[in-house]
């Protein structure tokens, strides 16, 4: 793992790069000029899940995949190493009722307003 946030890191040294993943904004950069802390109910997590796993051909039950996400956000919030939690300074989005156009907008929109506020 520290190798990876190291790595992560040195793509990220001269800034202008976007990073997903669950300890991105508390671990790998704490110091990012923008923080997002995407959440969303567990059920919508659950359909979501469903419909990707229907195309790549796999059938799971919503109540099985509901089961799996709250088990793996159980696992990464209470592990020791890198655990998965919101960033003091990031900006909740809630995107249980957004759909995909609606998010990459609402973000798009956050870092056009950063960006407008720090000039470079």
């Amino acid at each position: 793992r520290e190798a990876m946030v190291a790595l992560q890191r040195q793509l990220g040294e001269k800034k202008g790069i976007i990073m997903d993943g669950r300890d991105i904004g508390t671990v790998v950069f704490p110091w990012a000029e923008l923080k997002i802390f995407m959440t969303a109910q567990s059920d919508i997590r659950a359909k979501r899940r469903q419909e990707e796993l229907q195309q790549s051909g796999k059938t799971l039950s919503l109540a099985e995949i509901e089961k799996n996400l709250l088990e793996r956000d159980k696992i990464d919030t209470s592990r020791k190493n890198s655990p998965l939690k919101q960033a003091e300074d990031a900006v909740v989005v809630d995107t249980s009722s957004m759909d995909f156009d609606d998010q990459v907008d609402l973000i798009y929109q956050l870092a056009k307003k950063l960006n407008n506020q720090n000039p470079a």
